[in-house]
C-alpha cells in the first residue's frame, strides 16, 4: 500500500506540469493585455514598457514560463493585479472554497446515501419514486437558479438567513445545500444502482436464509461492497465542487478561488490564474489518491501490487 501511495506521488509531478504548461498556454494565447489592464487607458507607451519589463511579460514565453515554475516554488511569484506574493492572494480564498466544499460534500453523501439505500430496499415503492425524482431534479437545476431561490425563500422572504458573504456558520447554509444538492442526485442514483446489484448477489441470498435481520443484511453485508463504486463518485464529486463553484460563489458573494479565478482572467492577472490552477489540479489528484486508499479499507480483497 505504501509504496502504490508512494507511485501515485510521484505520477502527481508530471500531471501538475502538464496542467501548468496548458494553462500557461492558453493564458497567453488569449487576447488582451496584462500592461494594459493594469496601467489602463491613459498609459503611455513608456509605461506599458515599464510594466511589462517589471513583471517579466517582454520576455519570450519558455522564458517567462519557467520564471512562473520558479516564483510558484520559491514564493516570489507575484500578483499582477494585487502586486503581491501569489500565495498571500490565493491561500485564504482557497481555504474558503476547501470550507464550503467540504461541507457541501457531507450534506450530499448524508442525503444521497440514504436515498439511494432507501430507493434500492423499497424499491418500486414510493419511496423509490420520490428519491428517483429528487436525484432528477438535483442533477438537473442550474445552481444558480436554485440558490437565487433559496435566496428568495429564506433570506428575502422568512429572513431566516444572510443572502451573501462570509463570517458566521449561517453564511454556509445556503450555498451548502445548493452544491450539495447536486451532487446529492448523482451519489443517491450510484448507491442506488450498486445496491441494487449487490442484492442479487448470492452471498446476501445466504445471509438472509440464515436468518439475518435485513437492517443486518443491508448495512453490514449490502451497504459495504455497494460503496466502492459511490465512493468514486463522491471522489470525482468533491474534485468537481473545488473547481466548479463559480457560479455559486458569485450569487451568494462566496470569497472563493472560483470568484478569483473569474477576476484574476477578466484582469489578465496571468500568475493567480496558473497557480490557481496548478492548487486545483493538485487536490483533485490527491482526492482520487484518497478514494484508491479507502477501496482497501472497504473491501479486504482489493490489494495494490507493484
Amino acid at each position: 500500500m505504501l509504496r502504490f501511495i508512494f507511485r501515485r506521488l510521484l505520477l502527481l509531478i508530471p500531471v501538475l506540469i502538464g496542467v501548468s504548461i496548458v494553462a500557461f498556454l492558453i493564458l497567453h494565447l488569449a487576447p488582451g493585455d496584462p500592461a494594459q489592464m493594469m496601467g489602463g487607458i491613459e498609459a503611455s507607451e513608456a509605461d506599458l514598457i515599464m510594466l511589462r519589463q517589471k513583471f517579466g511579460l517582454d520576455r519570450p514565453l519558455p522564458v517567462q514560463y519557467f520564471m512562473f515554475l520558479k516564483g510558484m516554488f520559491t514564493g516570489e511569484l507575484l500578483s499582477l493585479r494585487y502586486e503581491s506574493p501569489v500565495m498571500e492572494v490565493i491561500w485564504p480564498r482557497l481555504k474558503n472554497t476547501l470550507a464550503l466544499a467540504s461541507v457541501s460534500i457531507v450534506i450530499a453523501v448524508l442525503i444521497g446515501v440514504t436515498a439511494g439505500v432507501l430507493s434500492a430496499v423499497k424499491r418500486k415503492t414510493w419511496m423509490d419514486y420520490t428519491a428517483t425524482v429528487f436525484a432528477l431534479l438535483g442533477i438537473s437545476m442550474p445552481v444558480f437558479w436554485w440558490g437565487l431561490l433559496l435566496m428568495l425563500l429564506f433570506s428575502v422572504k422568512l429572513m431566516w438567513l444572510p443572502s451573501g458573504g462570509m463570517g458566521t456558520p449561517l453564511h454556509y447554509i445556503l450555498p451548502s445545500i445548493v452544491l450539495g444538492t447536486a451532487s446529492a442526485g448523482i451519489i443517491a442514483r450510484m448507491t442506488r444502482s450498486s445496491m441494487l446489484d449487490v442484492l442479487r448477489q448470492d452471498y446476501i441470498t445466504t445471509a438472509t436464509a440464515k436468518g439475518l435481520s435485513r437492517r443486518l443484511v443491508v448495512g453490514r453485508h449490502a451497504l459495504r461492497n455497494a460503496m466502492i463504486p459511490t465512493v468514486t463518485v463522491v471522489g470525482l464529486q468533491f474534485g468537481q465542487l473545488l473547481a466548479g463553484a463559480v457560479l455559486t460563489e458569485t450569487v451568494f458573494s462566496w470569497p472563493g478561488v472560483g470568484r478569483l479565478l473569474v477576476t484574476s482572467i477578466l484582469a489578465r492577472d496571468y500568475p493567480v490564474v496558473q497557480t490557481s490552477l496548478v492548487l486545483i489540479a493538485a487536490f483533485f489528484v490527491l482526492v482520487n489518491l484518497a478514494v484508491d486508499v479507502l477501496y482497501a479499507v472497504l473491501d479486504p480483497r482489493v490489494r495494490y501490487h507493484g
